[in-house]
Formats: structure tokens, sequence, C-alpha cells
């Protein structure tokens, strides 16, 4: 599949701007099964200086600091992306319980034979500041992840039990939501199911990454494709010890395939933030976001 994603962010100041320093996470990245074959971002009005660089993670990050008084910021990616059709979810007879024993610190993990994979991903199973482990959330997860159940069967069990349980209600939260809440109302968006369901599995010794990026989404029937009615979208990765990263869509129900396209990871949504900064002035803002998913035909 080929895709052409553009995102553009655009703030409205009730007061000018006379200085701001900006990190834009908005470049597709290179994975398994993804290549970013274009990409350029357009910034207006235009920085004085820009860089980009490579985060603890391997996200794309672009620095860019204006300093012309300014009423207004614009920033648009525009991508282009080639993916290839994804494994299914491997047959494994690893439980989960093995996987969190591979996981855990001290000598389980030294003589585990995944060890150096296994301490890299352990990054993922500690708190991070969006998501906080917990007996709640532990006494979820356990309703999927029963004594020996194999750890693939366990984590598709869970990733429709949030599909079942939970209403997709944008109106519900925001991102100062805090996780208990979201468990305790059965409400949410993509980005509490996908941190949901990394604490879950977190509060079991597991480790699991957040993703954000792009889906590639139909209009109904009969109706036209309207511009920028697209969004950006949150799913998880688990690391299955011995394989690698699994995705998953709590929001859909899904393992993610050829559709979604991959911009960032990270502990969870504070470290793929795909704008932020601090500036000099400004008031109050108003903010549009606008995106777009455009498949391409084939050469």
């Amino acid at each position: 599949m080929r895709y052409r994603v553009r995102h553009t962010t655009h703030y409205d100041y009730s007061s000018p701007v006379t200085l701001s320093h900006n990190e834009a996470r908005l470049l597709m990245r290179d994975v398994p099964g993804q290549s970013c074959t274009h990409s350029e971002l357009m910034i207006s009005p235009p920085p004085l200086r820009q860089r980009e660089r490579r985060d603890f993670f391997g996200n794309r990050v672009v620095y860019f600091a204006i300093q012309d008084i300014h009423h207004n910021l614009e920033v648009t990616a525009s991508s282009e992306i080639t993916t290839q059709p994804k494994a299914p979810p491997p047959s494994l007879d690893l439980t989960w319980e093995t996987a969190a024993a591979q996981l855990r610190p001290g000598r389980e993990r030294a003589s585990a034979p995944h060890g150096p994979e296994c301490l890299e991903a352990s990054l993922f199973n500690m708190d991070s500041p969006f998501i906080r482990q917990g007996p709640a959330l532990r006494a979820f997860a356990q309703q999927c992840f029963t004594p020996g159940r194999p750890m693939v069967e366990a984590v598709l069990a869970l990733n429709t039990l949030i599909f079942e349980e939970f209403t997709y209600d944008p109106e519900f939260s925001t991102l100062a939501t805090p996780l208990a809440d979201v468990l305790a109302n059965r409400k949410g968006v993509c980005q509490d199911f996908a941190h949901l369901a990394i604490g879950a599995l977190r509060s079991i010794g597991l480790a699991a990454r957040y993703v954000s990026g792009y889906l590639e989404t139909l209009p109904p029937p009969g109706q036209e494709r309207l511009v920028g009615a697209d969004a950006s979208h949150a799913w998880l990765s688990v690391y299955l010890p011995g394989w690698g990263w699994l995705d998953i869509d709590p929001t859909n129900s899904s393992t993610p395939d050829e559709r979604y396209l991959t911009l960032a990871w990270g502990r969870d949504y504070g470290d793929v933030t795909p704008l932020k900064g601090v500036m000099n002035g400004g008031g109050a803002h108003d903010l549009k976001v606008s995106v777009d998913v455009m498949p391409q035909a084939a050469d």
C-alpha cells in the first residue's frame, strides 16, 4: 500500500507571540513493513532556527525557533509512505507468566534466553507520567491473564475486552483525565484505551509501549471522502520474548495491518506529543488540526 499523509496544526493567538521554541514529532519513521519515501515540514512563519534529531526512542524530532512577532502558527507535515502486509499474531506456547519472569529484574532475566532484548523491553514495563500501575489495573488484566494462559491468546482477549466493555466517547476525557476515571466509567478515546491496555499489561509484569500514527479510514457508502476529516490514531505494542513486538488496537479490537501508519512510539502519549513548545506572550489560543490519509495508486 502507498499513502500520502498531510497533518496540519494551526494556532491562532489572542495576543502577539514574541518568541517560541518548539518540538514537532510529525515526520514518519521507518519501521519493519513501513518505509517513508518522502517527508517535509512546512512552518509559518518561517523559523530562525530548525534542525532534526532522533530522540531516545528513535522518533524523528524537529526543533524550531521563531523570533519574529507573530499572531498565529501553522505547521504542516507531508509524508509519503509505503507499507507491506504484516505477519499475523504468532502461535507461541509461551505463557504470560514466563514472559513476565524474563522481564523481571535480577537473575531471572539475566539467565533468560532473550536477555539483551528483554533488558531493552523492560523500559516499557515501568511506570511513566501518564500510566501508573495499580491493583485496579492488575485486577482488570487478570480477567484475561489467567494462570498458565498462552500470552498471545491473553493479549488478544484483553484487546477484545476493552473494545466490548468500553464506549468510544470523545466528550468524556482530556489529556488530564486520570486513567482510573477511564477504567471506572468505561469511556474514552483511542489514547485512553491504549493507556488502559498498557497499564493493565505493566501491572502484571509485561512490557508495552504507546504507538501514535494514522489509520486509513473510508467514508460511508455513497458519500465522498471529506478533506481534513481524518485524525491521528493511537494503539500499542506488546513485547513477546523471543518474537518481538505485537501491535494491538483495542479501539477497534484489531491487530494493525498495512493500513496502520506508524509515526512514533514511547512509554505513553507524553513521549510522542505531535507538537509542543514554550513561548513568550500569546495569551489564549485557538487550535485547529486537519489530517488527511490518502491512498495512492500503484505504479
